[in-house]
């Protein structure tokens, strides 16, 4: 009897500590900021594409850039105050469409609204691409002032 009785206490904490080594949480970079517009606070079809009547607050909203391993996500504060230190790691799960973000072991989520999602491979290919163009445009105006 104690032999099924472990047996089945193994079984049943084996997905715990499964859960525990894999965690809830993902892990990215914050790697840029700038103030943007507030993502509205309804939901819905008629919210996405019906007319502007509601007026969103005046005071910008934070939006970040956060990279992660596979995904790079354009994230937005629903308040003015929503901040993240810059380089730094931080934990986020998804929750209800949204994003939730826990710094520093924080004891509260702070929840950002996703703007804008990629894939982290095309990411890295643009900003390759965008390093690029900025190179080539420092040679000429070098060779402009050369002359």
């Amino acid at each position: 009897m104690k032999r099924v009785f472990w047996l089945i206490f193994a079984v049943c904490s084996l997905p715990g500590l499964v859960a525990a080594q894999i965690g809830v949480y993902q892990h990215g970079k914050v790697v840029r900021m700038h103030m943007g517009e507030c993502i509205p606070a309804g939901h819905g079809f008629m919210t996405t594409f019906g007319s502007p009547s509601a007026a969103v607050g005046s005071e910008p909203c934070p939006e970040y850039t956060l990279v992660s391993d596979d995904v790079v996500f354009v994230i937005v504060g629903k308040l003015s105050n929503s901040l993240i230190p810059l380089a730094e790691t931080i934990d986020f799960r998804f929750r209800k469409n949204e994003l939730a973000v826990r710094v520093n072991d924080a004891k509260r989520e702070i929840k950002f609204g996703i703007k804008e999602m990629m894939v982290r491979s095309e990411w890295d290919r643009l900003q390759r691409h965008i390093e690029e163009k900025m190179r080539a445009a420092d040679d000429r105006d070098a060779d402009v002032r050369v002359r």
